[in-house]
């Protein structure tokens, strides 16, 4: 969860009065600090490769300024390198209001149409997706210099506890993906990374740990929860095969079975009495425990879109993002562990919509 006053906490658990404040960025220089949000959403799916989407819309004119970019490079809301930073106000009595940081977001296109200007923006994974390889990159030293290498200075990374630094095989190269290479060196270090709300790139280990942030139930407050999905066999698995190579280029692998007794394709279950495997390889892996390592990592990655979902309707919370961890009460569930897997925040006044996984 984001930082929160146990104050803001309280209010955002009823309706309460909200105001969003987003600010226009490029190349360090402040271009608009009080941008005319009309209304807008922020959608959020850590499946996606850039997890973050913001629309806004706002008047064409406003207080004297024109906020339509037309061909201007340099006006706040065009998409020539220009960043909005959006921050989420709740009123917290006497006057007083918080400011939630929601983080840093790349305008990536911008227009005009009658008396309203449509702007959408996207997570700063943008920079690395969009930023193709001009010659075959061939990495050396390790994971934390090759994602460097890899990253900045488009985005700073920081590395998270718990991660065991590996090395990189000599002859590796990528020819010219490269968010492809980072999905890479991630899978094989066992990691995730996501960006944080200052706008950088935070590198942990892949985990679905954590301490519930937030208890919801069916009914109360305006919550609503509803079974979602549908069923499919067409690329389920039960198992997952790492594969790499050795010092000496002879092929490893490791294996990690899905034992998770909630899951529909757990091994052993009535899913199928045989192995039914998900093989991924990177030369990055070099040694049989890291194959282990990293196949158990890929049961968890991919169980994120194996597993029971729920729908959840409730006042919009400010706080939340992917990853975090709720209790949701209802459909037949107790205090069941959840994790947010998709969420969209509305800007104005509205309903807040998630789409949680049960663990």
């Amino acid at each position: 969860m984001l930082e929160m006053s146990d104050a803001a906490l309280e209010v955002v658990q009823r309706s309460f009065t909200m105001q969003v404040r987003a600010e226009s960025w490029r190349d360090g220089e402040l271009l608009a600090a009080d941008i005319p949000v009309d209304e807008g959403s922020e959608d959020l799916d850590r499946s996606l490769a850039v997890p973050e989407r913001v629309t806004l819309t706002l008047p064409r004119r406003d207080r004297g300024t024109e906020w339509d970019p037309d061909t201007n490079p340099d006006h706040p809301v065009a998409a020539y390198g220009q960043q909005l930073r959006i921050s989420y106000g709740v009123d917290i009595g006497r006057g007083a209001t918080e400011w939630i940081d929601r983080g840093w977001f790349l305008i990536t296109e911008s227009g005009a149409d009658g008396d309203t200007v449509t702007v959408t923006a996207q997570g700063l994974l943008t920079l690395i997706d969009e930023a193709k390889f001009v010659a075959p990159f061939q990495p050396s030293g390790t994971y934390t210099s090759t994602i460097r290498a890899l990253v900045e200075p488009a985005l700073t990374v920081e590395f998270g506890a718990g991660l065991v630094d590996g090395s990189v095989p000599v002859g590796m190269q990528w020819d010219d993906d490269r968010m492809g290479a980072l999905s890479e060196v991630l899978g094989a270090w066992a990691a995730d990374a996501h960006v944080t709300p200052e706008g950088t790139l935070l590198i942990e280990p892949l985990s679905d740990d954590g301490d519930p942030v937030l208890s919801l139930t069916d009914g109360v407050g305006g919550t609503v929860l509803r079974w979602s999905g549908s069923t499919t066999r067409d690329g389920a698995w039960n198992c997952v095969i790492a594969q790499g190579e050795d010092a000496n280029g002879n092929p490893i692998q490791g294996v990690a079975y899905d034992t998770d007794p909630n899951s529909p394709y757990r091994f052993g279950g009535p899913f199928s009495p045989l192995a039914v495997p998900y093989p991924f390889s990177t030369p990055l892996m070099t040694t049989i425990a890291q194959c282990r390592t990293a196949a158990a990592a890929k049961v968890l990655q991919l169980r994120r879109s194996a597993s029971r979902r729920l729908e959840v309707t409730m006042v919009p919370h400010p706080g939340l993002t992917t990853g975090d961890i709720i209790l949701a009460t209802g459909k037949g569930l107790v205090d069941a562990p959840c994790v947010i897997e998709a969420m969209s925040l509305p800007y104005s006044p509205s309903e807040m919509n998630m789409s949680v996984r049960v663990l």
